[in-house]
């Protein structure tokens, strides 16, 4: 497939997760703490932002602290951001980004509900970020890097973005070996 196929392949997919209210068909609190979330963690997220698509906690790296100013890359309806909200208290930020727009409205929506301040929900690509230069503390990316189909443009706007001393904390997946040819042809795969 070519990038434009895959493209529209994922964000088809998560424009029908975002329409749908879909989640994993595995117990979510339970995934999510397999991921490394922690019962402490899972009290602190709006069970609405939790659709079991990560692929580990990237918080838990990051270390977000009081103060900082934090982004997270394909933030979907917010998980990842209203934890790290927790972290950084009412004096810092955590910026959601995802290409979806009904995610981020998804986003804003519960924010609004939940009374987080310190969260903002951006519309972008992770190829682009709409964010200053040398703005973010910290960046974090849970299992949303891979399906970029240019990531070396994606690590050059994370390090845009970056203070100087600023920190990365991405979970995510990687090939070992190629896949099937009839894998790699089927448009549904590429989402999930």
């Amino acid at each position: 497939m070519d990038k434009k196929a895959i493209k529209k392949s994922v964000y088809n997919f998560y424009d029908k997760v975002a329409q749908e209210d879909k989640k994993v068909s595995v117990d979510v609190e339970n995934l999510n703490k397999s991921l490394g979330y922690t019962a402490e963690d899972l009290k602190n997220i709006p069970e609405e932002s939790q659709l079991g698509l990560g692929c580990g906690n990237p918080k838990e790296k990051g270390k977000p602290q009081q103060g900082e100013i934090v982004a997270d890359l394909g933030s979907g309806r917010g998980m990842d951001v209203f934890l790290a909200s927790k972290s950084v208290g009412d004096s810092g930020l955590v910026i959601g980004i995802d290409s979806n727009y009904k995610m981020i409205e998804k986003s804003r929506e519960i924010a609004f509900k939940k009374n987080f301040k310190n969260t903002e929900f951006r519309l972008g690509e992770i190829e682009h970020l709409p964010i200053a230069d040398n703005y973010l503390d910290l960046l974090m990316s849970n299992c949303v890097i891979n399906l970029s189909t240019d990531k070396e443009q994606v690590y050059k706007e994370i390090y845009r973005v970056l203070k100087t001393n600023g920190r990365i904390s991405i979970s995510d997946i990687m090939l070992k070996k190629d896949l099937p040819v009839e894998i790699k042809k089927d448009p549904n795969v590429y989402g999930t």
